[in-house]
């Protein structure tokens, strides 16, 4: 069975705000609220890998303590600039 755009998105959405470390569900429930909705469907490819890596990890690359990996540098930096972290170095 086919999984809907529309279900996609809640799938996401849902991904997104309940991470497990409040300070993700935080900044990724509020991404995914403001752009999720507009993403290409390669976006949410890319924005549902990067749901899979550990919040340790992501909170670190969105502050700007640690570099991403090259392949989400550029979601990773959209993701920061929204949340208004710190910017990479």
């Amino acid at each position: 069975m086919t999984e809907t755009p529309a279900n996609r998105l809640k799938r996401l959405a849902m991904r997104s705000a309940r991470r497990g470390t409040k300070e993700m569900d935080i900044i990724l429930g509020r991404f995914c609220d403001a752009r999720l909705g507009a993403m290409s469907a390669d976006a949410l490819d890319r924005y549902e890998a990067l749901l899979e890596e550990n919040d340790q990890d992501l909170y670190q690359w969105v502050t700007g303590q640690v570099l991403p990996p090259a392949r989400f540098a550029a979601l990773i930096d959209e993701i920061a600039g929204h949340a208004g972290t710190a910017a990479r170095g």
